[in-house]
């Protein structure tokens, strides 16, 4: 019996990461989800576990996201 392929099952793998900015947190994020997909492929989700920045020299601040990235393992 053939399986459906829209009901099978699937395994994700869940990695985290932190993308860094000097202009938002939102292109931190994007920062690290587009870096991630050089090398991932089947890029799925995220989440934002965490955000905070880093105070540079002469005020400059470095904005910083912490998330998690899912992708599905074939």
């Amino acid at each position: 019996m053939a399986k459906d392929k829209r009901n099978r099952s699937r395994v994700y793998k869940k990695i985290e990461l932190v993308g860094t900015s000097e202009d938002s947190f939102e292109d931190a994020i994007k920062t690290a989800i587009s870096r991630a997909g050089e090398t991932l492929s089947e890029l799925s989700w995220f989440e934002v576990k965490e955000l905070r920045g880093r105070i540079k020299t002469e005020g400059a601040l470095e904005y910083q996201a912490v998330i998690r990235l899912g992708f599905e393992v074939k």
